[in-house]
C-alpha cells in the first residue's frame, strides 16, 4: 500500500507563484525582458521560465 501527500491547492498555487516570481526577478536582473518570439516575462509559465533561465545563464557563461 503506497501512501500519498497531498499538498492543498492554496500551497501548491503559492509555491509555484514563488518560483516564477524568483525567475522573473532574475531574468530582469540580466536584462531579459522578452523572449525571442516576443511573449513578456509574466505570459509564460513555470516551465517556460526555468528553461528561459537556464538557457541565459549557460550563454552568459559561454560569453564570459
Amino acid at each position: 500500500m503506497t501512501v500519498r501527500a497531498t499538498v492543498p491547492y492554496g500551497q501548491l498555487r503559492k509555491g509555484i507563484q514563488i518560483q516564477k516570481d524568483f525567475y522573473k526577478s532574475e531574468l530582469l536582473q540580466m536584462d531579459y525582458f522578452k523572449t525571442p518570439c516576443g511573449k513578456q516575462l509574466y505570459e509564460l509559465t513555470l516551465s517556460e521560465l526555468e528553461q528561459v533561465y537556464e538557457n541565459e545563464k549557460a550563454r552568459r557563461r559561454k560569453r564570459a
